[in-house]
């Protein structure tokens, strides 16, 4: 987003450097255009773990982790090796706490197909007929 309104600035006469500093932005969101799935299943972690608790207050305890359905699998190779951490900087840090709840067997991300995701049905626009 800096990046963007900094070249915004220069919009009514570009340089050739600007031209080029736009096409390494635009290569870098065409790069990381995935990694919204990666926050929306931190989303779902805290709910998840939000859930364990109201459950564990009515008596049920939860021993084993909770699956988790991610069409992204980026988004799950990002939460299983943290090797990727020089290409998620642009994360912020809190959507990070993921790995903590994996790695405890709190919740288990679990691959599904985009078409597979019940919950799409909330999410995605019907076709027209």
């Amino acid at each position: 987003m800096f990046a963007a309104s900094l070249l915004a600035r220069f919009m009514h006469c570009p340089s050739k450097k600007h031209y080029e500093t736009a096409k390494r932005v635009l290569r870098y969101i065409q790069g990381t255009i995935d990694y919204g799935k990666y926050v929306s299943a931190s989303e779902a972690t805290t709910q998840a773990i939000w859930l364990r608790f109201v459950l564990e207050d009515f008596g049920e305890l939860q021993t084993e982790a909770t699956p988790l359905m991610v069409d992204n699998t980026s988004a799950i190779a990002m939460t299983r090796n943290p090797i990727f951490h020089q290409k998620t900087k642009h994360i912020n840090h809190r959507y990070h706490f993921i790995r903590d709840a994996l790695q405890e067997g709190i919740v288990d991300l679990r691959y599904c197909k985009s078409k597979e995701q019940v919950a799409n049905i909330f999410a995605k626009a019907l076709p027209w007929s």
